[in-house]
């Protein structure tokens, strides 16, 4: 590794991803984030609508889960034993 690639970005993809829109961000900017996200590497995404109360999950060969107005979503096989309750989030 030359003292360039020292100072750059590092080329990792976390596993697990959380992207929260505000109500500015354009839905299917955040969108293409999230695949471009699963297309290097990560394992779960959760893209979080606030304002419409919906998650959407992203997983590796599968479609998208939209979730409305769910109590909690699991981190499942990634996050073993992590639930993110939404209320709180669903509150403000």
């Amino acid at each position: 590794m030359n003292d360039e690639q020292r100072q750059g970005f590092a080329r990792i993809c976390p596993d697990f991803v959380v992207e929260l829109k505000s109500p500015t961000d354009c839905l299917s900017v955040l969108q293409d984030k999230m695949q471009e996200y699963l297309n290097n590497g990560a394992r779960l995404e959760w893209l979080i609508e606030p304002i419409e109360r919906v998650v959407h999950v992203y997983q590796p060969g599968e479609a998208v889960e939209r979730l409305e107005a769910f109590g909690e979503v699991s981190g499942g096989p990634v996050l073993p034993g992590f639930v993110l309750r939404m209320s709180a989030i669903w509150s403000s």
